[in-house]
């Protein structure tokens, strides 16, 4: 039984290389052609489908971060605010962003420092920024910074403070704020152009 089959296939090679060797090859190159070309496309697509689900989750990861930052940011220097001081912080937090004069993306806005000649050190744009450790953000509070970071970062809620750059807490007066023209004061703080 093993011989026939044996027989069976070698009869099968034989036509095959046969046909194959007294057949016009031309139509044969243009079938593998065709089936070259059409692998080709279809590898092409499958890489540009793998780069773009590859931009899309790195684009979400980056924007879990920022959001993440601009929460952070709210919350420890305007928890206790009403809603719109944590939304002006927010804002002027993503106009830092968008400026030219701030780097381009919101955690390295957020965690910005800069040398401070008169101190002798760098010193955080935002001062929560400057401690070793802080307890995570948790509760209520938390929840809120999270809601104005996200209604600011995705505009749902129109622009309140366009253009504004600076903010500080009514309760001290920077150097700074001297030089800079007051343009709201919102809850606890004071902003400015």
């Amino acid at each position: 039984m093993l011989s026939s089959a044996y027989w069976t296939v070698a009869h099968w090679r034989r036509a095959l290389l046969r046909r194959w060797h007294t057949a016009d090859r031309t139509a044969w190159a243009a079938v593998g052609l065709v089936v070259l070309v059409l692998a080709g496309l279809g590898a092409g697509m499958r890489m540009q489908v793998g780069r773009e689900e590859g931009r899309r989750a790195a684009a979400g990861a980056t924007e879990r971060e920022n959001l993440d930052c601009l929460a952070r940011n709210v919350y420890f220097e305007a928890r206790g605010e009403p809603a719109a001081g944590m939304r002006a912080v927010a804002e002027v937090t993503m106009n830092r962003a968008a400026s030219r004069l701030y780097p381009g993306t919101l955690c390295a806005v957020v965690y910005q420092k800069n040398w401070d000649p008169i101190r002798r050190r760098y010193v955080g744009a935002f001062s929560w920024t400057e401690f070793d450790a802080l307890p995570a953000p948790q509760g209520e509070a938390w929840r809120r910074a999270q809601e104005a970071a996200e209604s600011v970062y995705y505009r749902r809620v129109p622009a309140a403070l366009p253009g504004v750059l600076h903010f500080h807490a009514t309760h001290i007066r920077p150097e700074w704020s001297r030089e800079k023209t007051l343009v709201a004061r919102i809850g606890r703080h004071a902003f400015y152009r």
